[in-house]
């Protein structure tokens, strides 16, 4: 018993010193850009750069006009599109490259084999017992019912817009992985404890799925929460349940860590593309119910 306890305690203790890094971290971070902004609003630098862009407005109206609306940070569709459609090409890139490690170097697979390894004293039938159940959070059968679960209460609340995004992002990720699955076809680790499965190894289907329904969730809620603290919140323990899903198929031994990190890849881009899709459809919403109240009042 104390043999589990005490790797159950350690492990909560660093999920709590993480959260309030975090939160402070994005405090400070915030604190200083907003004084970085209020010192370049006083300084005499201002007034040139203010005549800079007057004169390229000038000579080049068409362009300007056009990085405007892509970089104009109170719409949708400006700022937040463009950096959500620069982040996804990341994530397709970052996937890329794990891809490419994969099929031609031999060091993805030493480090791989050595998370494997290190993992393997803390690996006793107590803890085992405690992953089963974080796993089966990330499985088929949950996350099926947690979507219809989801499905059914956004036609209920009159949130009918999101739920095309939100399958758009659970079905897009699982065509990707099973498709990564079967023409990558890696092979699994030797199974070391009574769960086994049976399809190829990478990407790692509960990571992807994990990330890509909670994430999604988590994204539905936080948008309708009054606080930055709320919102952070939110996300950040959704952030938990996720790695500690995507944790688990490696410590059970059912996946290598790079399994689990390409599943993540794949989740969080199908997910970045679910929300745009969802910021577009909850505009045109807007747009067709203009005196329709909000659901957070």
């Amino acid at each position: 018993m104390t043999g589990t306890l005490i790797p159950i305690l350690v492990m909560v203790a660093m999920i709590i010193t993480l959260r309030l890094a975090v939160w402070w971290g994005l405090r400070l971070s915030s604190l200083l850009f907003s004084k970085s902004v209020t010192v370049l609003k006083q300084v005499q630098v201002r007034k040139d750069i203010s005549g800079l862009v007057s004169r390229i407005r000038t000579s080049f109206p068409e362009t300007t006009r056009l990085l405007q609306a892509r970089l104009t940070p109170s719409r949708y569709t400006g700022l937040p599109l463009t950096l959500t459609v620069i982040a996804a090409l990341y994530i397709a890139a970052l996937l890329g490259g794990l891809v490419e490690e994969l099929l031609e170097a031999d060091e993805l697979i030493r480090l791989d084999e050595g998370i494997n390894q290190r993992i393997g004293p803390i690996r006793t039938d107590g803890m085992i017992t405690v992953f089963i159940w974080i796993t089966d959070l990330g499985g088929s059968v949950a996350l099926v019912a947690v979507a219809l679960v989801t499905t059914g209460l956004l036609w209920a609340h009159r949130r009918r817009h999101m739920i095309a995004p939100l399958w758009l992002t659970i079905l897009g990720s699982q065509i990707t992985t099973y498709a990564g699955k079967y023409v990558l076809a890696r092979q699994r680790p030797e199974f070391l404890t009574e769960l086994a499965a049976v399809t190829p190894s990478f990407p790692s289907g509960h990571a992807t799925s994990a990330m890509a329904v909670y994430g999604f969730i988590a994204y539905i809620v936080a948008r309708d929460l009054m606080t930055t603290r709320q919102r952070f919140e939110m996300i950040y323990w959704t952030a938990v349940l996720i790695s500690l899903i995507g944790f688990s198929r490696m410590f059970l031994g059912l996946h290598y860590a790079s399994d689990v990190a390409a599943g993540f890849l794949v989740g969080a881009f199908w997910l970045l593309l679910g929300f745009a899709l969802a910021e577009h459809k909850h505009h045109q919403h807007q747009t067709a119910n203009p005196y329709e109240p909000p659901l957070c009042q």
